[in-house]
Formats: C-alpha cells, structure tokens, sequence
C-alpha cells in the first residue's frame, strides 16, 4: 500500500485535489440540474490522460504561480 504524505499541500496532491472536486461538482450538477454537465467529467479526465502521458497541465501553471512547489523535479 501507498500513503501519499499530508504534512503539507504540495503541487501534486492540489492539482489531484481539484480534479476531485471538479469531478463531484460535475457529476452532482449532472444529477440535479442537466446532463450536460456530465461534460465537466469527461474534461477533468481527458486533462488528467493529458497531465500524465505528456506533463502539460494548466491548473498546475496556474497553482505554481500561485506559490505551489512541486514535491517531484525533473
């Protein structure tokens, strides 16, 4: 098993973070108000296929701006 450590909020676990919440907003709104937020699921997953196939990611350009330092390096 593998336990992420939560002593502090790095780039990673924020960027993972957001793609959760992003996701359960997405999947209540398509429950409650209109299927067509389900779409929000299907961007959140295709940037995370994107993040971790290429590295490109821009909630964590955004979130490094921020002041967010990445707990892996090149």
């Amino acid at each position: 098993m593998f336990l992420a450590s939560t002593k502090t909020w790095y780039l990673e676990r924020v960027v993972y973070f957001i793609a959760g919440l992003f996701s359960l907003v997405g999947v209540s709104l398509g429950t409650f108000v209109s299927p067509w937020w389900y779409l929000l699921n299907l961007l959140v997953g295709v940037n995370l296929v994107v993040f971790s196939t290429v590295g490109f990611c821009p909630m964590a350009i955004l979130l490094n701006k921020l002041g967010f330092e990445p707990k892996v390096r090149d």
